[in-house]
């Protein structure tokens, strides 16, 4: 029997017209924890570059002797973000 995959998108994966988009600064900061869990791991290659650069631009991550450190800006952020998801 040949069966076809549907082509269609879930209904779950379909975002919602009536919830505004997503800013680039919001998209950002619910992906600090991830990116701190990165850095934690060694993992600063695993971050895309653009956004190491955007993080940089908003003083939530700072280079340091050729390594990526969080600021403390970018910690409170990241603190935001876990309580809120608690």
């Amino acid at each position: 029997m040949n069966r076809r995959r549907s082509t269609s998108t879930p209904a779950s994966a379909v975002p919602d017209a009536s919830l505004p988009p997503v800013s680039r600064n919001d998209q950002l900061r619910l992906e600090l924890p991830a990116t701190v869990d990165l850095l934690h791991k060694l993992r600063a290659d695993l971050i895309p570059e653009g956004a190491i650069e955007e993080y940089v631009a908003l003083h939530w991550l700072e280079w340091n002797g050729g390594s990526l450190r969080l600021t403390a800006t970018g910690a409170n952020v990241c603190a935001q973000i876990r309580a809120r998801s608690v």
